[in-house]
């Protein structure tokens, strides 16, 4: 069973930065699609940017491009979002999500939410003006 755990969240101003780590356990496949999502109280949980663990592609939703960067430590099993120019809009209950790449025909695109069946419990993140 593969287990997430996010850590990093917290409380900054706006136009600082966060890096958010999720730990991974349990992987079984050689291929995960991984990455992060966000949900604020009342509203749908939204892609924030994916890529899968061997690398190549990433996807990153246009509210982020540009502050945001992806990145993954293979060796530790672990995930990384780095935050920067944050901004109040970006305060969320930031997920990091996985599931099995099981082909390369697969894409870890976040708009393909059927290729996320692993969650971790959420790290709180806020954004003051």
């Amino acid at each position: 069973q593969v287990q997430l755990v996010e850590s990093g969240g917290g409380s900054v101003q706006a136009g600082g930065s966060l890096r958010l780590s999720c730990a991974a356990s349990g992987y079984t496949y050689s291929s995960y699609c991984v990455g992060w999502f966000r949900q604020i109280p009342g509203k749908e949980r939204d892609g924030v940017a994916t890529m899968h663990t061997g690398g190549g592609r990433t996807y990153y939703a246009d509210s982020v491009k540009g502050r945001f960067t992806i990145s993954r430590d293979n060796a530790k099993n672990t995930l990384y979002l780095q935050m920067n120019s944050l901004k109040p809009e970006d305060t969320a209950l930031y997920y990091c999500a996985a599931g099995p790449r099981v082909g390369s025909w697969l894409s870890c695109d976040f708009r393909v939410l059927a290729a996320f069946t692993y969650w971790g419990q959420g790290t709180q993140v806020t954004v003051s003006s």
